[in-house]
């Protein structure tokens, strides 16, 4: 896209939908899309700052991972994709922002779970960005409050630790959050340990050992929960990060508990069906860690 045409689109957003640019607000897919009709597609969201792609590597190896275990062929390679989230970003002038990379099956001409044809279907691929906005902090100071939602997480489902696009579930356990003033859920496996939140992993800190549920949870294999695990993670803080199977009473009874994600970062969760949490108030690991990480971030990103 020409300086000019982007002067002429002002503070539209953009998207980048099959390798053109176009106004996000503007139609630009088939009302035939799977992604659309049916939630058949995967995505990944990431931080993007000073155009520097954070952990885009994990981020692209999950994806595919997904869209094999979908049988959805990637037509882009990554080189391809990382030239058009920077063209997002470049588009709307962002010098810190959330990228979303989504990937459908595409548009068949025929209705049907596996329609004629859909082995040679043509995947719709789409870039969107927006500004980071970090969480508040006033959100930050007062901590997260969730409660139990109340449909469970089967880990042997084979889609468990997939990110569809299809988040019907998450939704319907945020819509439980709401309906009970609290902030977020917490989904349970169906044998009763923790798995995750709606859109962010789970831990818990006793002492200065940091707990995690396993990948075997059926969790979201989360970059920002990767990051805790790797040296430059928990350890450079002092803190023994391992992953092993927690309940509910686990956190109850935890020094402090967080929520983390690649782009809100970590939020001490300080209460669970109204029972409080390290005394019901945000816990300084939390921050130290929010910290830790959003130094990486920069540093990953060139200062």
């Amino acid at each position: 896209m020409s300086e000019m045409e982007a002067g002429a689109r002002g503070t539209r957003p953009t998207a980048w939908v099959d390798g053109r640019l176009v106004a996000a607000d503007e139609p630009a897919l088939l009302v035939g899309d799977r992604g659309f009709q049916l939630g058949d597609g995967l995505f990944e969201t990431l931080r993007v700052r000073r155009g520097v792609a954070i952990e885009i590597g994990l981020h692209l190896a999950r994806l595919r991972e997904g869209l094999g275990i979908m049988a959805i062929p990637m037509p882009l390679s990554d080189a391809e994709l990382a030239a058009g989230i920077a063209a997002v970003v470049a588009a709307d002038s962002l010098l810190d922002a959330a990228a979303r990379i989504t990937v459908s099956r595409g548009a068949p001409s025929d209705r049907g779970l596996l329609p004629a044809g859909w082995r040679t279907l043509v995947p719709t691929v789409v870039i969107q960005a927006r500004p980071h906005v970090p969480v508040t902090a006033d959100v930050l100071a007062r901590g997260v409050r969730a409660v139990i939602a109340t449909g469970r997480r089967d880990p042997a489902h084979p889609l468990a630790s997939v990110k569809t696009t299809s988040r019907v579930d998450h939704v319907h356990a945020k819509l439980e959050a709401e309906r009970a003033g609290a902030d977020d859920a917490i989904t349970l496996t169906v044998d009763g340990h923790v798995a995750e939140a709606t859109a962010a992993n789970v831990g818990l800190l006793v002492g200065k050992r940091l707990v995690t549920p396993p990948l075997a949870a059926g969790i979201l294999a989360g970059t920002t929960r990767e990051w805790l695990l790797r040296p430059e993670g928990a350890s450079a803080l002092g803190l023994v990060a391992v992953e092993a199977w927690i309940t509910p009473d686990d956190l109850v009874a935890a020094d402090e508990v967080w929520l983390c994600s690649s782009v809100a970062g970590f939020q001490a969760l300080v209460a669970l069906d109204g029972a409080p949490i390290g005394g019901g108030v945000p816990g300084p690991w939390a921050a130290r860690l929010r910290a830790a990480r959003e130094a990486w971030i920069v540093a990953t990103s060139g200062g």
